[in-house]
């Protein structure tokens, strides 16, 4: 696991991710979804490439339902990206290691 995911809930979203200064990519996940599994080793990687340039932050729709609800998340894994607190894009489902850069990237 990457000390460089932060991982958000309900009542620090707006830190980590609005009033970030680096765009930012949110995967809303849950610990029991085999493809947000799938895609976990290569948001760690992204996340120890991307230090300093963009973060990536990891919210549990579990434990954060107020979230999931505000951004309508009902499937997942569902990624987003933000940049100056503004959501940029958003997408469902896990993608290989080239397109969630590709995704991040559109917000950098």
């Amino acid at each position: 696991m990457s000390n460089q995911i932060i991982y958000s809930s309900d009542n620090t979203f707006e830190q980590d991710v609005l009033k970030s200064e680096l765009p930012v990519l949110v995967d809303f996940y849950a610990d029991w979804c085999p493809p947000c599994q799938m895609i976990a080793p290569s948001l760690d990687a992204l996340a120890n490439e991307l230090s300093g340039k963009a973060r990536i932050v990891k919210i549990n729709v579990d434990k954060n339902p107020e979230l999931s609800m505000k951004f309508g998340v009902r499937n997942i894994p569902t990624l987003m990206t933000f940049k100056n607190g503004e959501l940029v894009e958003r997408v469902a489902g896990a993608m290989p290691k080239s397109q969630l850069t590709a995704f991040i990237q559109k917000a950098m």
